[in-house]
């Protein structure tokens, strides 16, 4: 595991791709948390969810960072890394509502 993300240059100020998981509302399934990709927001489903559609959205997009999108959660996961961290002044996290 790396000691600290090398990714942090594809971080970008884009929306989320919704209030849900993209995958799952197309789908009618059900998610148990939300990841929001950082590269192009993409909202996908945890790897607790049925779907693990975060972590497909990497393996099909190679996107290596994800944003938690739940209410007061300020952490970020960094695939490649293997990684979790979190970043100063990087302001509230998006969340679904």
């Amino acid at each position: 595991m790396a000691e600290t993300c090398t990714h942090l240059d594809t971080i970008a100020d884009v929306p989320p791709s919704g209030n849900g998981c993209v995958e799952c509302l197309k789908t009618g399934m059900r998610w148990l948390h939300l990841r929001r990709c950082t590269e192009c927001g993409h909202i996908g489903c945890c790897d607790n969810s049925p779907g693990k559609h975060a972590t497909a959205h990497f393996h099909a997009e190679a996107h290596p960072i994800i944003q938690s999108f739940e209410p007061g959660e300020d952490w970020f996961y960094c695939y490649v890394d293997d990684l979790a961290f979190e970043l100063d002044g990087a302001g509230p996290s998006p969340s679904h509502t």
